[in-house]
């Protein structure tokens, strides 16, 4: 939790507001598992804060890609109001009531930095992203096209991995080339986050 221990009162109230919604709504259109409901501030939203300080700090646009219940693009976009005032983030969506739900809690937390696109990632526009990210969402072999998609020349991707990460490397590298730095989770002791640049298709 130690990303979250140092952040604004603002930002922490934030962050409290986003869970209290989730809750609110998860009843309803299942955001995140119930089982892990109870421990949604240190499995979900410091799992996802971690990759906040992994961007490059010149990133103007952040795209996060499935975004679901918001992780880790919502996350991304409370800390982005007081850290990173200047970045934009786009989310995208393709479930209606989970795109609603996103754009509910970026209104109510007053979130302007937030864009909500609710379609399939394959018929969204390039993004042309400086940081692209993912979480439980695909194969690594399918993150990769989807970032050769939407990533800015430069761009970096950070996609979360659990234990068979070496396994998904592995997989990827028959079809693409890329480099990567796998950084340890601070939440998951068997997770890394796989920071990847220079996508492209062998």
């Amino acid at each position: 939790m130690s990303r979250l221990q140092d952040v604004p009162r603002e930002t922490s109230d934030r962050l409290a507001a986003y869970a209290a919604l989730l809750r609110k709504w998860n009843p309803a259109i299942n955001l995140v598992s119930r089982k892990t409901l109870d421990e949604l501030e240190s499995r979900h939203i410091a799992d996802s804060a971690q990759l906040f300080d992994l961007r490059p700090d010149d990133a103007c646009h952040w795209v996060d890609l499935g975004s679901g219940g918001g992780f880790p693009g919502l996350v991304i976009a409370i800390l982005a109001v007081d850290d990173a005032p200047g970045m934009r983030i786009t989310l995208i969506e393709s479930d209606q009531r989970k795109a609603t739900f996103l754009r509910t809690v970026a209104r109510e937390l007053g979130l302007l930095n937030v864009t909500v696109i609710n379609d399939r990632i394959e018929a969204v526009p390039p993004q042309g992203a400086d940081v692209l990210s993912a979480r439980a969402l695909a194969a690594l072999s399918d993150l990769l096209a989807f970032g050769e998609r939407h990533l800015a020349p430069h761009g970096i991707a950070l996609f979360p991995k659990g234990a068979r990460h070496a396994e998904e490397l592995q997989a990827a590298l028959a079809t693409w080339t890329f480099n990567v730095q796998k950084i340890a989770s601070k939440t998951d002791p068997q997770a890394v986050i796989l920071k990847l640049g220079g996508i492209a298709r062998v």
